[in-house]
């Protein structure tokens, strides 16, 4: 179960982070909104691993059957991996290449507001959250708990459909078997 695990979960982290890499450094380019289309359609992909690492346990270990929790606990596990690659690519890149992007951003969430005719004291809360978001995102701590919860959900979701369309019980298999006639 744990080559199961660590093979599909980081696998699913790679392609997740390797995502998260390439679209990152153009989200201000691209605009963030196109860049949060981009980033979350990366970690919906990323996380097809999760369907695909219960079906090979359930193949290749189960005999080809699998109960609901133990497919949740393979499925979890594997969405948790690929959750710790992203939020590890996360921290590399914000800390090391990108120490702006939460200013950038906070530009991006003013701006939006002046567009859509908020008023004064609306763009200046906006102001105001955007240097708390600066400030929590400054923390290594807070900065990585946060992101964990952005692909996680998904994940979770990944996991309990897979484990879902993907259980078999003992039996099964045999119920499902032409019966000879006599």
């Amino acid at each position: 179960m744990k080559k199961t695990i660590l093979t599909f979960g980081l696998i699913s982290g790679v392609v997740s982070s390797l995502m998260m890499a390439a679209t990152v450094p153009f989200a201000g380019k691209i605009s963030f909104d196109k860049g949060l289309v981009v980033g979350y359609t990366g970690i919906v992909l990323s996380f097809l691993l999760v369907f695909f690492g219960i079906r090979s346990y359930r193949d290749n270990y189960g005999n080809g059957q699998i109960t609901f929790s133990k497919a949740f606990a393979v499925g979890i596990s594997i969405a948790v991996i690929s959750c710790v690659c992203y939020v590890v690519t996360w921290e590399i890149i914000y800390f090391n290449f990108l120490p702006d992007f939460m200013d950038k951003y906070g530009a991006h969430m003013v701006e939006r507001a002046k567009a859509s005719g908020a008023s004064d004291a609306a763009v200046l809360a906006k102001v105001e959250q955007a240097k708390k978001y600066k400030e929590m995102y400054d923390n290594p701590l807070i900065n990585a708990a946060m992101t964990f919860i952005e692909p996680f959900p998904i994940g979770l979701v990944m996991t309990l459909i897979s484990a879902a369309v993907l259980r078999r019980k003992p039996g099964a298999q045999q119920a499902q078997a032409p019966v000879p006639a006599s």
